[in-house]
């Protein structure tokens, strides 16, 4: 080591150590402690070790065959593992850190070795020391892991997560090249991993905690008690012969748009799951029923929208994890998304903000002349765009498509615009986001999802693999028997509202707002699942969505009548 020392070189130890090893007990040893997400969802141990070597990652359903078992000939193994990676629609290279240190000379200054943390390699003998848990593949959870180096002394982070504690298995690669000082090739798209804060291991497994139970709360803290609600409306309207029904409409349309607040809320005291269940039943009915106590007609709607939006708005602009970590979040459990908002906020953001527009003129400013209501609906959806689709703040891609699409079909609906010019004014508006927002994230440094899977594309034909790899997550997305289940309620609804068009339109009759609204949410819902690597997911909570305002519009239509 003496000499590698003399001659510049740095060496680094990759070290992997007992699957029980805890967050814990790596802080306890010196090391700036953190977890590691091990794969998309649940992988083997060899993909997460393929993952670590190539800097890179895509779901395993994304590759045409499954990981060949390690077994016999590891040649043979080998050569298999580079020809399934050429068939994902990604730059997947098996072995590229190996590579890249060897052409660089720097193969010789790198080791991997197993280890224990009362036998980990001491303190003198390298530069860099990073310590994982060996992963086992009979879980998602994270692996916990430490870096003992200079410049480590908090808890890891990197620009993959920006989640105190939480980093990728394909930000190792990049750690590992910086350390040498080597550029970190394009087929990476894993990021340098640092330390930030103090060391907090009880954060860091407080985390964990979480995340581990975002995914399995959902069915009964937001499945169910939606359940509940409907039940409780049924009755309401079957016991009353009727005369309830509307107004229980509107009680259980404005909790349904509550429901995203309360779930924020919860995601900050971090109750348990009862607790959590309890909060979402009584706390958005009661923020509903209380609103509409104080506000007519669409005026609530509007505030109950315009709040669920802000506060998400609020919440990402001021960077805090709230909203990753709420039920409705982006689900870093599965290792996709850590800060922003994930499909499901933007499936339901993208309603809240188009129609939710709708509801503010309609109940606020009925009277607003059109152009003005027109540049109401593109003001909105550009700042919602910015707001949610920016590196900076919400790093959400599809935002950036999906809410100027929506803004630009109901600003030219409310304004009475030609088809020719109307449809211009949609194709080009996300285009002309886009490159905003590649521009503010570019100057601002944000180093986003934006960035890294378009903007740092090698070409035309690697933006045509960003293209396929969202495409076929999409199509995988209708076979997910969770989805496929609803399915058939959504195209139910389709064929309702395509038979009774007649009957909406006489709902909407008199807020012109209210109508351009929702089929820019519509058009929003539409794009959204053609666009986005969770197409089923994305039309099916948009739909309940696009359901809840137009229940909304019956109730009022048939209080007006009335």
């Amino acid at each position: 080591m003496a000499s590698s020392a003399a001659a510049g070189r740095q060496r680094v130890v990759l070290a992997w150590l007992p699957s029980d090893t805890t967050v814990a007990e790596l802080a306890e040893a010196g090391l700036s402690p953190g977890v590691m997400s091990a794969g998309l969802g649940t992988v083997p141990p060899e993909q997460t070790y393929l993952d670590i070597g190539q800097g890179n990652r895509v779901f395993d359903s994304l590759y045409g065959e499954p990981l060949p078992e390690l077994e016999g000939d590891r040649a043979r193994w080998w050569g298999e593992v580079v020809e399934r990676a050429e068939s994902a629609p990604a730059d997947i290279v098996p072995g590229l850190l190996s590579s890249t240190l060897a052409a660089a000379g720097r193969a010789s200054d790198f080791a991997v070795r197993g280890a224990s943390l009362d036998r980990l390699p001491p303190r003198g003998s390298y530069d860099l020391l990073i310590a994982i848990a060996r992963p086992t593949g009979k879980s998602d959870e994270p692996l916990p892991m430490g870096i003992s180096g200079e410049g480590f002394d908090g808890n890891l982070t990197s620009d993959s997560t920006r989640t105190n504690g939480y980093v990728l298995s394909t930000d190792v690669a990049p750690t590992i090249l910086r350390q040498f000082g080597i550029d970190v090739p394009s087929q990476m798209s894993g990021q340098p991993i640092r330390s930030e804060r103090a060391v907090d291991p009880a954060s860091i497994e407080s985390l964990v905690e979480r995340m581990d139970v975002i995914s399995s709360r959902r069915g009964p803290v937001i499945g169910l008690n939606i359940v509940i609600w409907l039940v409780a409306l049924a009755l309401v309207a079957l016991l009353s012969r009727g005369r309830l029904a509307r107004p229980a409409v509107r009680v259980v349309g404005l909790a349904i748009v509550y429901l995203p607040l309360v779930l924020l809320l919860g995601a900050a005291l971090e109750p348990g799951e009862t607790t959590e269940q309890l909060l979402m039943l009584l706390l958005s009915p009661a923020l509903a029923g209380l609103t509409l106590l104080l506000l007519p007609g669409y005026r609530a709607l509007a505030v109950a929208s315009t709040l669920t939006v802000l506060a998400y708005a609020i919440d990402v602009i001021a960077g805090s994890p709230l909203t990753s970590l709420s039920l409705l979040g982006p689900n870093p459990g599965l290792g996709v998304r850590f800060y922003g908002i994930g499909n499901e906020l933007e499936a339901l953001l993208a309603v809240l903000v188009v129609a939710g527009t709708g509801a503010v003129l309609a109940g606020f400013a009925p009277q607003l002349p059109r152009r003005s209501a027109a540049a109401t609906f593109a003001a909105t959806g550009l700042v919602a765009a910015f707001v949610f689709a920016a590196g900076r703040f919400g790093a959400d891609v599809g935002a950036a498509i999906v809410f100027p699409v929506g803004a630009a079909v109901a600003a030219a609906v409310v304004a009475g615009r030609g088809r020719r010019t109307a449809g211009l004014a949609v194709i080009a508006a996300p285009f002309v986001v886009l490159a905003l927002l590649a521009l503010i994230d570019l100057v601002s440094g944000a180093n986003a999802h934006l960035t890294r899977s378009v903007l740092d594309a090698g070409g035309l034909g690697d933006l045509a693999d960003v293209a396929q790899r969202r495409l076929q997550l999409s199509a995988h997305s209708f076979a997910r028997p969770v989805l496929l289940a609803f399915l058939p309620v959504v195209f139910a609804i389709a064929v309702f509202a395509y038979v009774r068009r007649e009957s909406l339109r006489a709902w909407l009759e008199g807020v012109p707002a209210m109508r351009a609204g929702l089929l820019g949410a519509l058009a929003a819902t539409a794009i959204g699942t053609l666009a986005n690597d969770s197409g089923a997911l994305l039309l099916e909570i948009g739909t309940a969505y696009l359901l809840v305002f137009l229940s909304f519009a019956w109730s009022e239509h048939g209080k007006i009548s009335g």
